[in-house]
């Protein structure tokens, strides 16, 4: 029984979107993998900009900066 589990900022992901991830990932493991869609997990947890940081910065200050993770 496969758990995934999705870590991303909280920045405005719709509920559709999430439908989207949770329908798609559980595709890739049925697919790759031949896992059960029925016996397979995905949580999604949304982290505050605060809280979540990267090359020693906060993501909000960074934002703040106007910097992302593919300018930097």
């Amino acid at each position: 029984m496969p758990f995934i589990k999705i870590e991303l900022t909280r920045e405005g992901v719709t509920r559709e979107q999430k439908q989207q991830l949770i329908k798609g990932i559980t595709d890739l493991f049925t697919d790759i993998l031949n896992k059960d869609p029925q016996l397979t997990h995905i949580s999604i947890q949304e982290v505050e900009l605060d809280n979540w940081g990267y090359a020693g910065e906060q993501v909000s200050v960074l934002r703040e900066r106007g910097i992302t993770a593919d300018k930097k």
